[in-house]
């Protein structure tokens, strides 16, 4: 499956190391994430020397092209909700899942859409199991 990973990148990176283990999880059951990257501990590097307009290109090609988007929403962040709204108004299955007990948007906790899952957790193996499950009703 081609799963679109979306995070924070220029709001914070607290939850880096839970982006690389949810990353890792995804690529060891076999699927296409073209934004692991974002995982990355360099990523702030890697993307400094791309100019705005192609990782805008780059990046909404990467999620209409997806079957999937996975958005860890726990740090706000414009480019997140940005990306959100148009998988879902491709039709994407999106879930966003956040650390519980982090404020998250009414936008996002209020949207009634059938595509879209919300999903919070407390360590990094609930987020992984989280995802599998709504990765195996987003086959069906």
């Amino acid at each position: 499956m081609n799963i679109y990973f979306s995070c924070s990148i220029t709001g914070g990176r607290q939850d880096q190391g839970v982006y690389q283990a949810l990353v890792r999880a995804l690529l060891a059951d076999g699927h296409e994430v073209p934004t692991a990257h974002l995982s990355s501990s360099d990523v702030m590097d890697l993307e400094a020397v791309i100019d705005p307009r192609e990782v805008y290109a780059r990046d909404t090609a990467w999620v209409l092209g997806c079957d999937v988007m996975v958005a860890e929403v726990s740090t706000p962040s414009h480019g997140v909700g940005y990306e959100i709204a148009l998988a879902l108004g491709a039709g994407k299955p999106v879930i966003c899942c956040w650390r519980q007990g982090k404020p998250v948007s009414k936008m996002i906790t209020g949207n009634s859409s059938p595509s879209l899952k919300l999903a919070t957790y407390t360590e990094a193996e609930e987020l992984i199991a989280g995802v599998r499950k709504f990765l195996a009703e987003a086959r069906v």
